[in-house]
């Protein structure tokens, strides 16, 4: 068992033309504006100079830092979006050299939205939909209409780490959006959820420049908050840097009766040599949400009408409590030129505890009735990584080879106390006492452990470079064990899973320009497999892995300014079922066919964009019921987008103004089709000024998120919950630096 850290922590045919043509017109509108910094162009003006010679003074120039291979890829003007990130196994890299889709959003962004929560930063992407967990407040994520739990999002490239449930915002550089399945990349996630996408989280560091920052914020319910954000790098180069960000918040949100606090403590250290790198993260998070808005479970076809989106029907006594320790140590050394190894490790301890009271709705408001869980739950997550990157030419062509090994392990604790049923309303629901619990599992006091993961993994890859680096062909393995051993309350080991599986890799770009790529992929995901339920022939037998499979191809365009994106996809996800011989098999199948499209970036003078489009064909293939066959998938919707746009007033010096689309379309709420929520839009405004208050640089933030305050439903999942839309809420900050 891992000791805790110590310390504070997508008919397609109109679709797809409407999305070609959106990519075309980026491309070929954003070519007249890469025009203008052709060399031909740069040398009549150096031409035209030379007509004109000027005696200039001498000028000292200091060159900038050389680049290390652990710098964040730049992002695009405006500072909100990324041109690269972390892929797993191959580093840090430019989207134009990497076969996948991608999305990168930065701390500006996070900063200029007063994005709070991992969600706030996700609903920027139309390829992802935010959901909730099973029965508490837990963001899970829809990526290409595949669920990732939010237990399977990794932090520095390492799976177990992040903090559980909800991440804050205010200690993140970069939030890192894989689109498609990951396994070879990063190796098999804990829970196996990383079949659509995968999202990685990058800390703060210490940049080159100071940094002394320091934001208020208020809510217009009543929420106040502070961040102080410091920053430095010492030495004669700058080898050594700290940065600290220490964040805290309280008060009552958009929700009746809901009060909310979290606190943020995140320390970064590194040390930056001629050859050795070293850094050291430690991250303390801790939430608390008292009489939070619950779920909706729901039973039968009929679905309820939603309720005012600042409706709330939890207990008084309904609460959740979140506490996260993380800590990370990584160091990086060139042994030779263009040759570097590496090795990281990451713990983290959790400790969770709260009283969960769900309303389930059974067809009529007459029916809903509640029930009391309290469920203490403690985690502690080891794991690591070492590898080795290098490169090489062989002739004309050249490679880029990894190699590396790693391996995660989670320790789960978990203990509970219920209560019967008692009745409630989702409209001014009755208050009742604290209802005594009728049943018990595990020492409250003393959770033991119920679930061991245990996952590790080689890998090794050659990317081969021809004709100058304009075709880049990518080849990789991935050999994964997967470990899981199950208990019961009493101790008693009630499953022992063990197996393996190997997982390829097979990707391809090609430059036909200078600022365009078109790539392809065909990769896998990996899921441990299930084990067969009592009753069936196979009884206990363990399924193996379940592999998931996906074919993609699109194109890319990018410039220092903007750039956009365009894919076609398909991914293939088994499911088990027991067929007509009372066999548990792994024969169903889950497909979803797509295409998404999106433009990023300040394609025009003052104006920056974040937009896009997704379109899923989900199908469910070799049902166990021939009714089910040719259905769509529970919670998927057919065709969301997001429009989201910024303006620099010029007649206002520092004045921006914002705007934000949101639709989601139908999903339905059963595998049979007979329930569905309906599609929705949500807008969002905002503004931002900045400005110099006795010479230092302020920033003034409002936002309003959901403007009409549209009460909808926005998700509804396999397990029968419904998340309700958060209300109008407004946002106020205030940042200054010093």
């Amino acid at each position: 068992m891992a000791a805790p850290v110590a310390g504070h922590w997508l008919s397609l045919r109109p679709i797809v033309a409407a999305s070609v043509l959106a990519f075309g017109s980026s491309v070929f509108s954003a070519g007249a504006i890469a025009q203008t910094t052709q060399p031909g162009n740069a040398g009549q003006a150096g031409q035209a100079g030379a007509q004109n010679d000027v005696a200039l003074p001498a000028v000292t120039v200091q060159g900038a830092r050389e680049a290390s291979p652990n710098d964040t890829p730049p992002a695009y003007v405006g500072g909100q979006i990324a041109r690269g990130m972390s892929f797993g196994v191959l580093g840090n890299q430019s989207t134009l050299d990497v076969p996948f889709s991608m999305s990168a959003y930065t701390s500006k962004m996070i900063e200029d939205q007063q994005a709070r929560t991992l969600a706030d930063v996700l609903d920027n992407d139309p390829s992802v939909r935010m959901s909730r967990g099973f029965g508490n407040f837990a963001q899970t994520f829809v990526i290409r209409g595949f669920t990732l739990a939010g237990d399977d999002i990794s932090l520095n490239g390492l799976y177990g780490i992040t903090p559980r449930q909800l991440v804050s915002t205010e200690a993140l550089e970069r939030v890192e959006l894989f689109k498609g399945a990951n396994a070879f990349l990063n190796g098999a996630s804990p829970g196996g959820s990383a079949i659509g996408g995968g999202v990685n989280l990058q800390l703060k560091r210490a940049d080159d420049a100071p940094l002394n920052r320091v934001t208020l914020e208020g809510s217009g319910s009543g929420e106040f908050g502070a961040h102080v954000d410091v920053g430095r790098r010492f030495g004669s180069e700058g080898q050594f840097g700290i940065r600290v960000n220490q964040a805290v918040r309280d008060g009552e949100t958009s929700v009746d009766r809901e009060h909310q606090n979290s606190k943020t403590t995140a320390v970064a250290l590194d040390w930056r040599g001629d050859k050795l790198r070293l850094s050291a993260d430690f991250l303390y998070q801790k939430q608390h949400i008292g009489s939070g808005q619950a779920l909706y479970n729901f039973s039968g076809t009929v679905l309820p009408q939603p309720p005012a989106a600042t409706s709330n029907y939890a207990q008084s006594w309904s609460y959740t409590t979140l506490e996260d320790n993380v800590g990370i140590l990584r160091a990086e050394y060139d042994f030779l030129p263009h040759w570097t190894a590496y090795v990281t490790g990451g713990i983290r301890h959790t400790n969770e505890n709260g009283e969960y009271s769900n309303p389930t709705w059974k067809g009529s408001p007459s029916t809903i009735t509640a029930t009391r869980l309290n469920a203490p739950h403690q985690e502690d997550a080891l794991s690591g990584e070492v590898g080795v990157r290098g490169r090489f030419t062989t002739g004309p062509v050249t490679h880029f080879v990894t190699a590396g090994a790693s391996g995660t392990r989670l320790d789960s604790q978990s203990a509970f106390t219920f209560a019967p049923a008692f009745s409630t309303s989702f409209v001014n629901p009755p208050q009742v006492p604290y209802p005594a619990a009728t049943s018990q599992g595990g020492n409250l006091n003393d959770p033991q452990t119920t679930a061991l993961t245990l996952l590790r993994s080689v890998s090794a890859s050659d990317t081969l470079g021809f004709f100058n680096d304009r075709v880049l062909a990518t080849v990789g393995v991935r050999h994964q064990s997967i470990g899981v051993n199950n208990y019961g309350y009493t101790g008693a080991q009630t499953l022992a899973y063990n197996d393996a599986i190997t997982t390829p890799l097979f990707g391809l770009v090609f430059k036909p320009w200078q600022n365009v790529s078109l790539f392809a992929n065909r990769s896998e995901g990996l899921a441990a497999g299930t084990t067969a339920p009592q009753g069936t022939l196979n009884y206990g037998q363990s399924l193996p892995p379940f592999r998931s499979k996906q074919i993609e191809f699109g194109a890319k365009y990018d410039t220092a300014r903007f750039g956009a994106s365009i894919a076609f996809y398909q991914i293939e996800k088994p499911s088990a079922y027991t067929n007509a011989s009372n066999v548990y098999v792994a024969d169903g199948l889950e497909r979803h066919r797509g295409v998404e499209a999106s433009v990023y970036g300040s394609p025009v003078k003052d104006v920056r964009v974040i937009a896009g489009v997704s379109y899923i064909n989900g199908t469910l293939l070799n049902q166990s019921s021939a009714a089910t066959n040719g259905n769509r998938p529970v919670g998927v919707p057919t065709f969301s987008y997001n429009l989201g746009a910024e303006y620099d007033i010029p007649w206002v010096p520092g004045l921006t103004l914002n705007a934000r689309w949101i639709h989601t379309g139908r999903e339905y709420a059963n595998i049979a089709n007979t329930a569905s929520i309906p599609a929705w839009d949500r807008f969002d405004l905002g503004a931002r000024y900045a400005t110099q208050i006795y010479g230092k640089p302020t920033t003034f933030r409002v936002s309003v998120l959901n403007v009409t305050n549209k009460a909808y439903w926005s998700s509804v999942s396999s397990s029968n919950y419904l998340t309700l839309g958060a209300p109008r809420t407004f946002l106020l900050s205030m940042t200054t630096d010093f």
